[in-house]
């Protein structure tokens, strides 16, 4: 980490909460599911579909990941009520999975259950590396009855490639992202040229395999190589997406629907932004210089 990235790590607990939230909150879409579903509504009138994501995650309390259940059951049936076009993105961690394995899946389970009877879908996110194993694990028991249940790969991890292949067998749903959580040397790429390369390598092994693939991008040329190996293989635009996340880069997913491609947009919401957007920022020094910068600027 460069000096001006610690520096600037370094005075991020002194910016004041009301400060962090003016940056934060196009990126957030406010403390409440109500707050959310008009953001969804938003969206599914602009063409885009959408995943709402509860922020929170490694919970300390047994409690707290039956809390978390509880409001994942009530967004699902808040979802069937309305219609809207979204699913649903769920952390283990926030459901307990640094407290008890199985006590975690009882409660992922009871989420996905209540999704397959409303026709919904469930992505189980990927956090950092000491969770990759446990995660998949909990998504393979899910996917060998339930179809409505989804996983993350990260491309910076070396081993997603692998990864990958396995899941390239079954026809996991996949969604592929960057990555963001800070990692070493020695598990995850560092270098831009060499995470855009996994990126690519994994998509085109899921696209052969034939599993429905989410493209998690705000890189041009990510979205570019995608669209372009994608009209290679003759892919439909039911056979893959794009996402991308809540208020970056709308341009660009404007564009991308433009061409007929599908977009869905992840929509983070809840009362825990403040520690969700300061993780943010600690993880992606560089990020957070550009934050304060605007927070003196705007």
């Amino acid at each position: 980490m460069k000096l001006f990235d610690r520096f600037v790590v370094g005075l991020l607990p002194a910016v004041p909460r009301k400060l962090v939230w003016r940056f934060s909150r196009p990126y957030v879409a406010g403390e409440s599911l109500d707050d959310a579903l008009r953001a969804v509504q938003t969206l599914n009138a602009r063409g885009a579909k959408a995943t709402l994501d509860l922020l929170g995650e490694s919970i300390t309390r047994r409690e707290e990941a039956e809390a978390a259940r509880d409001a994942y059951l009530d967004m699902l049936e808040r979802i069937a009520r309305t219609s809207l076009d979204t699913n649903v993105s769920l952390k283990l961690t926030q459901l307990g999975l640094k407290l008890d394995a199985k006590f975690c899946l009882d409660n992922v389970r009871a989420v996905v259950d209540a999704a397959a009877r409303r026709r919904n879908f469930v992505r189980i996110d990927m956090e950092d590396s000491s969770c990759t194993d446990a995660t998949l694990t909990v998504f393979r028991a899910l996917q060998r009855d339930h179809d409505n249940v989804g996983i993350v790969l990260q491309a910076y991890l070396r081993r997603s490639l692998d990864d990958a292949r396995e899941l390239g067998r079954i026809k996991a749903n996949v969604r592929l992202c960057k990555g963001i959580y800070v990692e070493a040397e020695a598990i995850a790429y560092k270098q831009s040229d060499e995470i855009r390369a996994s990126y690519m390598a994994i998509v085109e092994e899921l696209f052969k395999a034939g599993s429905y693939l989410g493209v998690a991008t705000h890189d041009d040329v990510l979205a570019e190589r995608t669209w372009e190996l994608a009209q290679k293989l003759k892919l439909t635009p039911q056979q893959y997406e794009f996402q991308m996340l809540y208020g970056v880069r709308p341009g660009l997913g404007q564009s991308l629907l433009g061409r007929g491609a599908r977009l869905r947009v992840y929509v983070p919401y809840g009362r825990q932004w403040y520690p969700y957007c300061m993780r943010r920022l600690r993880e992606n020094p560089a990020v957070a210089g550009y934050v304060l910068k605007n927070l003196f600027v705007r």
